[in-house]
């Protein structure tokens, strides 16, 4: 690079942070601008998501809560770039100073279930004990084994995992991508099917997320990769088009396969009745209006109100039969 100044990178304090920004050091590495420059410095910055660790997500606002203050921090100059899990980029209330500027190679986007008994979801006892944070893994559940008990589950995987193997959960429900990013793929009992699971929107994608004048964009254009962009541009249209967020039980996901694109959307009631459920596949050119058009679907089969009411869970997130 012509200036050594050292490149800031803005992350979570965490693990998987950790090792997703070591995956994008790497292929930047590999750009010219960059072989030689050994400009990269990591910065940690503990968002607001990190210090409520036991709250539920839904209760603490939801939108941006482990994002807002690593974009913070770009805004100011004090970072250059922030490293984000995709899906925790709200489609809403978006920082018009900011964009992601690079699109990681998409990991696995399936949910994966690790349970103690090495039980299947199937297969596990009536009123075993399930973790998970999610609103959208929740009403999955409900749909599917309403039998179950349904128990917040906070922290980073490790804490996650730890609290597993203590027997304070019989099983819990984490993303493959994360796993595989932990080099922790052994500990899955089984990767959960998209027929009962369709992830949610971005998931197992990584975003590179920096200010709109960054003279980063085009020098990190060579490991931008554009089917990841795709997808998950079309995931976030359907969000953006019914309004919802990371606290919605909505599950979006698109898939590219050579010039094809499918997209595939659920929405569910928090008691886990499914509301909507179908797919669309055109040409992968026409992303953008194929999820306007089942946005749109979406909006006239459940109505904007209804979608909305679901943007809270008002009863206690913990389930018991």
């Amino acid at each position: 690079m012509e200036n050594l100044r050292k490149i800031i990178i803005g992350i979570r304090n965490s693990k998987l942070s950790q090792a997703q920004t070591d995956n994008f050091i790497k292929e930047a590495s590999e750009i010219e601008d960059f072989t030689n420059s050994k400009t990269f410095e990591v910065k940690m910055i503990t968002t607001a998501g990190d210090i409520h660790k036991e709250h539920r997500l839904d209760l603490l606002g939801g939108k941006g809560l482990f994002i807002k203050e690593i974009e913070d921090q770009i805004i100011a100059g004090q970072v250059d770039l922030g490293i984000h899990s995709l899906k925790d980029l709200p489609v809403t209330d978006v920082s018009k100073k900011l964009e992601i500027i690079c699109w990681l190679r998409r990991y696995d986007a399936s949910d994966a279930l690790i349970s103690n008994t090495n039980k299947k979801l199937f297969d596990l006892n009536p009123g075993s004990v399930i973790g998970t944070s999610s609103i959208r893994r929740r009403a999955q559940i409900l749909n599917v084994r309403n039998d179950l008990k349904i128990k917040l589950l906070r922290g980073n995987v490790d804490t996650r995992i730890k609290k597993l193997r203590a027997n304070e959960y019989d099983a819990i429900i984490l993303s493959v991508a994360g796993l595989q990013r932990l080099n922790l793929e052994d500990q899955i009992t089984e990767v959960l099917a998209h027929e009962y699971f369709l992830p949610a929107a971005c998931q197992g994608a990584v975003g590179i997320q920096a200010s709109f004048e960054s003279v980063f964009k085009n020098k990190l254009r060579p490991i931008n990769h554009k089917a990841t962009q795709t997808e998950c541009l079309a995931e976030r249209e359907i969000l953006k088009i019914v309004n919802a967020n990371c606290n919605s039980p909505i599950s979006v996901y698109a898939k590219i396969n050579g010039d094809q694109i499918s997209i595939s959307c659920e929405l569910f009631e928090h008691n886990g009745k499914k509301l909507f459920s179908n797919s669309i596949e055109g040409e992968k050119d026409q992303s953008i209006k194929l999820s306007q058009s089942l946005g749109n679907e979406i909006l006239i089969s459940v109505g904007k109100e209804k979608i909305n009411q679901l943007d809270r869970l008002e009863n206690d997130f913990n389930y018991a039969p």
